[in-house]
């Protein structure tokens, strides 16, 4: 995906002189680096998150998706506990009594009121029924770059830029920490933003979420071509920079 990103060089022969006024104060409208509409510094200092057609949400539900192994039980009866099911690549799952469902998009807790419903009356009188999540592929963040293990890991609960980092055991030795980038599309709009895992943990700023479906990069030098007129700039990187990619 990080690789398939260029940016003509005329872009960013003018992002030094957005840098400055980047780290100064929001305006109304994000500004297009040197009239060029392929690259545009976003003036806020955290990137949108992800909405719910997005696979997750604010408040980080987790919503459940393709391949996603769960375990299901209704209390009370021995054949339907602890029932092993994995989605199809539909989001689709099959529980006894209950037939076909639909579970894509929905959370465990919304899995637990249909199955229920299903089952109430013609089954079992007052069916109480739990859904846990066993494995997930379908909410993952991928990690790249100067990391000891990069990969996808799964996104469960609230995840910050340092615990997905730490996720994938940490920066190797070679990592140039101020060199960070996430990726992130929301509503098809791809966006990028650049920070500083030291000015984080020195609580320079807040260390930012992470959610389903971003891409971290750390050291990376095809992530840092975004970039590079900023960091010479702006060696010390005490707010984020955000860009918006389009047509990329």
């Amino acid at each position: 995906m990080v690789g398939d990103m260029k940016i003509r060089g005329r872009v960013l022969a003018v992002v030094l002189t957005s840098a400055l006024a980047l780290t100064a104060c929001a305006r109304p409208h994000a500004p297009t680096l040197g009239g060029d509409p392929d690259l545009k510094v976003v003036d806020a200092k955290v990137m949108p998150a992800p909405t719910r057609e997005d696979a997750v949400s604010t408040d980080r539900p987790y919503y459940i998706g393709a391949f996603d192994k769960l375990a299901i039980s209704v209390f009370g009866i021995e054949e339907l506990s602890k029932v092993e099911v994995v989605t199809d690549g539909g989001g689709r799952l099959s529980f006894p009594l209950a037939g076909v469902i639909n579970a894509s998009g929905h959370t465990p807790a919304e899995l637990e009121t249909i199955i229920a419903d299903r089952l109430r009356g013609r089954y079992v009188r007052n069916p109480q029924v739990t859904v846990n999540l066993r494995e997930t592929v379908s909410q993952v963040v991928t990690v790249d770059g100067d990391v000891t293990q990069p990969g996808l890991y799964p996104v469960v609960g609230r995840m910050t830029l340092l615990r997905a980092v730490a996720t994938a055991k940490g920066t190797n030795e070679y990592a140039k920490l101020e060199n960070v980038v996430v990726f992130r599309t929301v509503h098809g709009q791809q966006y990028a933003a650049l920070y500083n895992l030291k000015a984080i943990r020195d609580g320079a700023y807040a260390d930012p979420e992470i959610y389903a479906n971003d891409v971290v990069t750390v050291g990376d030098s095809k992530a840092r071509h975004f970039f590079k007129d900023f960091l010479v700039a702006l060696p010390a990187l005490t707010t984020p920079i955000i860009l918006i990619l389009q047509r990329l």
